[in-house]
């Protein structure tokens, strides 16, 4: 049978999705992380892996999804949050701008799924679905195995029992909480994430009426994630926008590295912080490391992280800055603090082999 003959779409997508293979998963498992470091790996969006020394693996906001996929009726579902943030009625253009860096179905281990809230694009039932079918425990603190723990608000956890996560591998957190896992320590802190107060449960006519309503309890929609390890504190602050209380956690814990959920906000709309709000919120925690995130993923919200960089060097020196950016790139790995000079991220470029073998050339003035 000739290719073309044999060929179909779903050949084409099985052939190509998920478009990085099982690469990322390998290079995760056979990392070995040294003694007073941590590895880091961006999933795409706000989506974290941690690896320590211990053997420790958690994922925070891992999410396999889209965005839009089709221009269907041209509008946005009624109480949509976005919709009900601003009013508008024409479909966002929020199409997905990265590759899926990672199979969730090829993870072979983790020790505990994280996620900050409930979005869609912090969540993913294809990675519930897999932690669960695979049947995958850790070692809680005292040394027992467990089942895999599901950690977050109580929204998060809600949509995780609905998706079909059994309720008591479920850990439902709120702002003060820890967590012991291997040689981590997952703090609890508040999140900042105003579009979470004012997302709804249903959406269309039977949407829930938020005007003249107090807001309900942000902790029970969104947090925020210290975690401890021995290479260092890192904090993921999910989709909080920028907030004065980031300097209540800058104190009242040591914090590494940073990332914060930065976005070009279209007209009408607050739901990333901008260029100078990172440089506040890294300032406000007293980081070493601020990493900007989430830009990358939607066609709508990206943005030049260039311009975070001309501020840096514009304030740097006036304000005294203790804390550098760093630019990662989706897919790509960071180990603090063996990294923490670097300022941008380059995929390895390979070749380091070269001339090592005998060429295959007519003559050398080939070259």
């Amino acid at each position: 049978m000739s290719k073309v003959s044999e060929t179909t779409r779903e050949s084409w997508i099985m052939s190509t999705f998920p478009e990085w293979g099982t690469w990322l998963n390998e290079e995760i498992e056979r990392e070995e992380v040294k003694p007073g470091t941590v590895a880091m790996w961006w999933l795409g969006c706000t989506g974290i892996w941690l690896k320590t020394p211990g053997g420790g693996n958690l994922t925070i906001d891992l999410w396999c999804g889209n965005g839009k996929r089709t221009h269907g009726d041209g509008k946005m579902a009624v109480g949509h949050q976005m919709a009900n943030m601003c009013g508008a009625r024409n479909m966002q253009p929020n199409l997905r701008a990265v590759p899926f860096v990672i199979d969730p179905f090829a993870i072979r281990q983790v020790d505990a799924v994280l996620a900050t809230h409930y979005h869609q694009d912090h969540m993913s039932a294809e990675y519930a679905a897999h932690v669960i079918q695979s049947g995958m425990t850790t070692t809680d603190e005292y040394g027992k195995e467990v089942p895999v723990p599901f950690i977050g608000p109580l929204k998060s956890v809600e949509t995780w029992i609905k998706w079909g996560v059994p309720k008591e591998q479920c850990r439902i957190v709120r702002p003060g909480d820890t967590i012991k896992i291997k040689d981590m320590e997952i703090v609890v802190l508040d999140s900042f994430d105003r579009t979470c107060l004012v997302t709804t449960d249903s959406t269309g006519p039977d949407r829930e009426e938020l005007t003249g309503g107090c807001p309900v309890d942000m902790d029970d929609k969104a947090v925020n994630f210290l975690i401890k390890t021995p290479g260092g504190n890192i904090y993921h602050s999910g989709d909080s926008h920028y907030s004065i209380y980031f300097a209540k956690h800058g104190k009242d814990h040591k914090v590494d590295v940073a990332f914060g959920s930065y976005g070009e906000n279209p007209v009408g709309m607050a739901d990333k912080m901008t260029s100078c709000d990172i440089l506040r919120m890294a300032e406000a925690l007293r980081c070493d490391v601020v990493i900007p995130i989430h830009y990358d993923v939607w066609t709508n919200f990206m943005a030049d992280v260039n311009e975070i960089r001309v501020l840096y060097d514009m304030k740097k020196d006036r304000l005294d800055y203790q804390f550098h950016p760093f630019f990662w790139e989706v897919g790509g790995k960071y180990v603090y603090p063996v990294d923490r000079e670097k300022k941008a991220y380059h995929h390895p470029r390979g070749f380091e082999d070269c001339f090592e073998a005998p060429q295959n050339i007519p003559f050398r003035s080939c070259l």
